[in-house]
């Protein structure tokens, strides 16, 4: 039983670090996206590209939002099988 909560506690542990490194990466191209808009909306261009800059940047903290609760939760999860 102790073996099996180890294994289920690694586990969690594992899939922490993944969902931190994709957040880290959404947040990193949320960034990107952000520095794009900033020049776009500077310069002279199509407004339904910036639309879409901003909808996609919009999307993106959605997502770090998701992973954040999610990566939260495992850090609660994996803290209480230790």
């Amino acid at each position: 039983s102790s073996q099996q909560a180890l294994e289920q506690a690694r586990a969690a542990a594992e899939e922490l670090e993944d969902l931190k490194a994709v957040a880290k990466g959404l947040e990193e191209e949320n960034g990107e996206l952000r520095r794009q808009a900033r020049q776009l909306v500077r310069g002279p261009t199509s407004s339904l590209l910036n639309q879409r800059l901003l909808a996609e940047g919009h999307g993106l903290r959605e997502r770090i939002q998701v992973l954040a609760a999610e990566t939260a939760d495992l850090e609660v999860s994996s803290g209480s099988h230790a």
